[in-house]
């Protein structure tokens, strides 16, 4: 049975899920930075994947990184999956801009995360949303 890795469930917000992965957003308003977590037990890799599955993600991730791109007028989506610390497979999508507090270097670890106020989280939340070209569904708990 798929569960959310304790970190994942601790530093973002759920936002719902797709036909494979659940849509979290990392709560650091420093960046729009979303995670794509697959829901299948014990995975650390994408070849760990069926073949179906690897091509519904694939699927999956290019449609959060186009509404990203649109949402929020990304000049670079940097998609990437580490899992250094957090062994679960999930795949970071986050917005990159020249201006932002970490460019042009990776985000892990330059900067304190700057957690979202209400009012923040909701409006990049919507803004995502707005653009998303495929059905988000509820997360049964």
């Amino acid at each position: 049975m798929f569960q959310l890795h304790p970190q994942l469930d601790n530093d973002c917000f759920t936002l719902g899920r797709f036909e494979l992965c659940r849509l979290l957003m990392m709560n650091d308003a420093s960046y729009p930075w979303f995670i794509l977590v697959p829901e299948r037990s014990e995975l650390r890799e994408i070849h760990h994947l069926d073949e179906g599955d690897q091509q519904q993600l694939i699927s999956e991730s290019s449609a959060l990184a186009s509404a990203i791109e649109t949402a929020f007028a990304a000049e670079k989506i940097n998609v990437a999956a580490l899992g250094n610390l957090v062994p679960q497979l999930h795949i970071h999508h986050i917005a990159r801009y020249a201006s932002d507090p970490s460019w042009p270097a990776p985000v892990w670890g330059k900067h304190p995360a700057k957690p979202y106020n209400d009012r923040l989280r909701d409006e990049r939340i919507e803004q995502l949303l707005d653009q998303l070209q495929r059905p988000l569904y509820p997360v049964d708990c």
